[in-house]
């Protein structure tokens, strides 16, 4: 029997603020997040200077538990740290580590700066800027294995290093792992940090914005002038857990997770495809058990790249056969690459509660190349749903899909 799965906790680490109440404010005041960076002028055949930083400081923990930490494991460890206190628990509690805790979690890549140290012994024949925690700081899975080494998690630990859908994927295997028994609670979530080699694989593939002179124009997502992405970083973690689970240990059930599809292209890396991303959202509502009519709401992967707006916007038209109200944050506070899907997942959450979703900033024409969703502008969009997909698709032709379902 499949059990109900539920969302008791979260937090997020992003250039829009950190928590519900600071980033609604931000939302509603179209706040755009993009910054020229004057560092990266330095850079040889570099087109675009325009990124999303956090302006991020590590908070004071025991560095037995972080000397293993790269930038990206610090914002992944802060996003989850919080969100399990925002769950109504705490790092030592014994629920963490009983075994039927387990920790899905993934990025793009390890951290960057012990990358560079790491290939130093090939580049420059030095082996001397390796260290003990070099290798520890540059893996793939730096963030689940210090997050499940911060709590002590001794259950199942999932990474999903799925470029932009690293954390969405990641929601959903936590989802199902709680659905099918395996696991009673889950920290779920992803993070990327800065840098300029993650701009220059989107500029080499000149799929990165260069309005190098108007940075608060840019992303513009569907948009007929748009000229690319932006790239941003950050973090975030929900606490996924069996319904009965919650209840009984009184904590605050702020939505259910309902539906997840997941597949791939098997085609191409890079160029995306219609037919099996809206495979993917059908997978997702079979899996829910619900009409697509019902959903009210699509938080879209956005990237505001041509081909990506066009695939993404016809895929959704042919599954829902109508005008679903629809806008991305990404113009907000950019392509956050492995952290987008929670990030994009916890606000969209928090706007179905809230009954009011931000409009696409930035979109002033749009592209007659697109499929005719409702596009949501202006002031954004009072509407009363309990039931919204968020979607991400990835390099490598990687597809997700979730649904959440509002509790009240």
């Amino acid at each position: 029997m499949k059990r109900r799965v539920v969302i008791t906790g979260g937090y997020l680490v992003t250039a829009l603020g950190n928590e519900w109440k600071e980033i609604l404010p931000a939302l509603k005041a179209g706040k755009n997040c993009v910054r020229y960076m004057e560092d990266w002028d330095i850079y040889d055949g570099m087109n675009t200077r325009l990124a999303c930083p956090i302006d991020f400081t590590m908070p004071d923990y025991p560095r037995q538990k972080t000397r293993g930490l790269a930038r990206v494991g610090q914002l992944a460890l802060v996003s989850a740290d919080r969100a399990v206190i925002n769950a109504g628990l705490n790092a030592d509690d014994p629920i963490l580590k009983n075994g039927r805790c387990g920790l899905a979690y993934g990025s793009s890549s390890g951290g960057i700066d012990p990358l560079t140290d790491y290939y130093s012994v090939l580049i420059q024949k030095d082996a001397k800027k390796m260290t003990a925690t070099t290798y520890i700081k540059a893996m793939p899975q730096t963030c689940a294995a210090n997050i499940g080494v911060f709590f002590g998690i001794t259950g199942r630990l999932i990474t999903t290093n799925t470029a932009c859908t690293s954390s969405s994927q990641a929601i959903g295997f936590a989802y199902e792992a709680v659905r099918d028994g395996v696991q009673d609670i889950m920290l779920a979530g992803g993070a990327d940090e800065m840098s300029p080699v993650h701009v220059t694989i989107f500029d080499t593939l000149f799929a990165a914005s260069i309005k190098n002179d108007t940075p608060e124009k840019t992303p513009a997502a569907y948009d007929i002038n748009r000229d690319g992405l932006v790239v941003g970083e950050g973090a975030g973690t929900l606490i996924i857990e069996e319904y009965e689970h919650a209840k009984k240990r009184g904590a605050n059930i702020i939505a259910e997770i309902i539906g997840f599809g997941t597949n791939s292209d098997g085609r191409h890396i890079t160029s995306p495809s219609r037919a099996t991303q809206s495979i993917a959202m059908k997978i997702a509502l079979d899996d829910a058990k619900i009409d697509s009519s019902i959903i009210g709401y699509i938080n879209t992967h956005g990237t505001s790249t041509k081909a990506g707006d066009i695939s993404e916007s016809c895929a959704t038209m042919d599954v829902f056969q109508r005008a679903v109200p629809a806008s991305t944050l990404k113009n907000y506070l950019g392509h956050t690459l492995g952290a987008c899907g929670v990030i994009e997942a916890f606000i969209s959450i928090y706007m179905m509660k809230e009954k009011w979703f931000c409009p696409n900033i930035n979109l002033e024409e749009i592209d007659p190349e697109v499929a005719p969703l409702d596009y949501i502008t202006g002031s954004g969009r009072e509407l009363e749903t309990d039931y919204i997909m968020s979607n991400n698709f990835a390099f490598g032709g990687i597809n997700t899909s979730l649904i959440f379902k509002n509790v009240k």
